[in-house]
């Protein structure tokens, strides 16, 4: 199979044009980010609010995570928003909106691990929760790209006659390159062109999703035939869903979300220490820029609900006889019994782009019982359990239901959207490991040159080790799910107790945030079949525990060092004995500023949910689901403008 099949001469001139436009930033940028430490981190705070709104944006909008919520959209229709409560539907963002974000800036500090220093003293203890604070971020990071790499080596692979392996070492050198030499500025700026580029695929897929579909019956009937799903059309969260093969977990759909939902709150709780935060200018640029970020993040659904409607209609054409595929499975696994599933996308890729080198009869059977015609793009799309493959239905679409050209523009956005997650992960990373790691401890006289350097070999080093990673791992939704649910929650509890309670100590949040980080590595090795629910009961019991026993043994922090830090970031939560310490007039300003934060949560979640439904419901045709969730959206959004964001100061609460 030639790459010319799929991509045409005008694909190929953007394809060009982006990468020169990269390399082109990469290096302007490298003058401004090489100043200094601070500018290679958070952009010296200079950085325009609605700047680092827009980054955010393309952060957060990744083509792993894309082809994962793609492929639950697929399956459930807009009912697979609700699984993406952990971590896809990102409602982490009305709290750093609300108070984690400015309680970060507050601060002054430049990273989430230098932060420790500030909050439990430059002693034994604060500086091991430095420590720990670096290692979570590096170990969260090589996580989060082997995800990344699993999702566009697959991604890439369909279109092109190369291994994903292959196909994401590509994109990693690339990306690598130019994140090394701008640092925060290229993860700004370059998302700020590949933004747009983004807008112009939303509203492609978009429109031709929504002219493509006669009606919400014939949506209902297709979407029956290809998924067995009876109620795709509906936007509610049920108690049970129709899934396929590989899927049964998710079955008790109501279960998973309410679960997915209280562990969303829990880390949202300790969320905040984002360079873009410490980066703003003022209290009010926090709010505004996470109002931004989530309004942005809305054209990522109906992008992604018009992708899995137009997947259901191909599937429908391509394979009208999906039991043929358990066929297929079968005979593949006969003749290849030695590959397990992390292989299986690599063996599928070289039977469908290199036929001729494969056992001619295996091939010939397998051409005979799916049919030559589209036999390649037919194989791309068998999972290893004999059923069409879900997280395969974005670049089979890309492939066969987008037009030359366009094609192109759209390959180039989910590169981009895959860039742009990169770039945050990796400068997240690199920041903390240089300012917080080498320059506190190997290297306190480094000067700026050496730390750029040391910038530059530690994003090497976590590349490597990530795309290492990603070779032993089963699927893009098998590693987001541990990401999310069981390595994550290692260190939600100390990212908790260090935000809403006086006592917590250093010891406990190092000490702590190691337990649970092994509790995670060691359900991975030794249960790595358990359900992501009992993941996350299991890690933060442990990391709870571990916790708060920690602090409870040893000496809490100075009271100097804890007074400074409540003052002049003001907390919620377990601070009576300091809050008491404030005058009469600050303490009232306080508890009104607490009172506003908190009452506005239940109103952003609910608008952030229903901003995401709404126009799902709209693209497929579902006029009383999209009005229901509009009307919701729009009065949320009104509880939130009159009960917190008209009470936001221009300047900061406190000086």
């Amino acid at each position: 199979m030639k790459t010319t099949d799929y991509f045409g001469t005008t694909d190929y001139i953007f394809m060009g044009l982006y990468v020169l436009v990269l390399i082109f930033l990469g290096f302007y940028l490298k003058r401004l980010a090489s100043r200094s430490l601070d500018n290679y981190i958070c952009g010296g705070k200079n950085i325009p609010w609605w700047a680092m709104g827009i980054s955010g944006m393309a952060s957060f909008l990744d083509l792993a995570g894309t082809a994962v919520i793609v492929s639950f959209l697929f399956l459930m229709g807009p009912k697979g928003l609700f699984i993406e409560f952990r971590g896809g539907a990102v409602l982490i963002l009305p709290f750093m909106m609300l108070w984690t974000g400015k309680w970060h800036r507050r601060s002054g500090c430049l990273t989430g691990a230098q932060w420790n220093i500030y909050r439990f003293g430059d002693c034994w203890g604060g500086r091991a929760s430095q420590l720990m604070g670096v290692i979570a971020t590096v170990l969260t990071t090589i996580g989060m790209l082997a995800y990344l790499i699993i999702g566009a080596g697959v991604f890439l692979s369909t279109f092109l006659p190369y291994s994903p392996e292959a196909c994401s070492l590509t994109l990693l050198v690339m990306a690598t390159l130019y994140t090394m030499m701008s640092g925060f500025y290229g993860v700004i700026f370059t998302d700020l062109f590949q933004v747009a580029i983004i807008l112009v695929a939303v509203i492609y897929i978009s429109f031709k999703a929504f002219t493509g579909v006669a009606d919400v019956g014939e949506i209902s009937q297709i979407a029956m035939k290809v998924t067995g799903s009876p109620d795709w059309i509906n936007g509610s969260p049920q108690w049970n869903v129709h899934v396929p093969q590989g899927y049964e977990v998710y079955k008790h759909l109501l279960i998973f979300a309410s679960f997915y939902l209280i562990r969303t709150i829990v880390a949202g709780l300790g969320t905040g220490a984002d360079p873009r935060y410490f980066g703003a200018k003022n209290d009010r640029e926090c709010a505004k820029l996470s109002m931004l970020w989530t309004l942005l993040m809305t054209v990522r659904w109906p992008m992604m609900i018009g992708i899995a409607v137009m997947g259901l209609y191909l599937v429908n054409d391509l394979l009208p006889e999906q039991a043929k595929l358990k066929e297929a499975a079968a005979l593949i696994h006969k003749a290849h019994p030695e590959t397990d599933k992390p292989q299986w996308g690599t063996l599928i890729s070289s039977i469908a782009n290199a036929p001729d080198k494969q056992d001619p009869a295996l091939v010939g059977s397998l051409q005979s019982l799916l049919g030559k015609d589209k036999w390649a793009e037919k194989m791309n799309l068998l999972s290893y359990e004999g059923t069409v493959n879900p997280e395969k239905i974005l670049s089979a679409v890309l492939m066969m239901s987008v037009a030359e050209g366009m094609r192109g523009v759209l390959v180039i956005a989910l590169i981009a959207a895959a860039l742009s997650t990169f770039g945050s992960w990796v400068n997240l990373a690199t920041g903390q490991f240089v300012n917080d790691f080498y320059k506190d401890w190997v290297r306190p006289q480094a000067k700026t040159r050496e730390l750029i350097f040391a910038s530059w070999g530690s994003v090497v080093g976590i590349v490597v080790l990530s795309y290492l990673f990603s070779l032993t791992l089963d699927s893009i939704n098998d590693i987001w799910g541990w990401m999310m649910m069981g390595f994550g929650a290692g260190f939600l509890v100390p990212a908790f107790l260090r935000l809403y309670w006086w006592r917590f100590n250093g010891a406990g949040s190092a000490i702590g945030t190691l337990i649970g980080i092994a509790a995670a590595i060691a359900q991975r090795l030794l249960w790595p079949d358990l359900n992501e629910i009992w993941q996350f009961v299991f890690v933060l019991a442990v990391g709870f525990l571990s916790s708060v026993i920690v602090a409870l043994l040893t000496e809490p922090t100075d009271p100097d060092v804890l007074r400074k830090m409540y003052l002049e970031t003001r907390p919620f939560g377990v601070w009576g004995h300091l809050k008491d310490t404030l005058s009469p007039e600050e303490r009232a300003k306080t508890s009104r500023e607490h009172r506003q934060d908190l009452i506005a949560l239940p109103f952003a979640l609910l608008w952030q949910t229903t901003l995401f439904l709404a126009p799902m419901l709209f693209i497929i045709h579902n006029w009383e689901g999209f009005a229901v969730s509009a009307a919701i959206c729009v009065g949320s959004f009104a509880a939130i403008w009159f009960l917190w964001f008209r009470h936001q100061p221009k300047d900061n609460f406190y000086h």
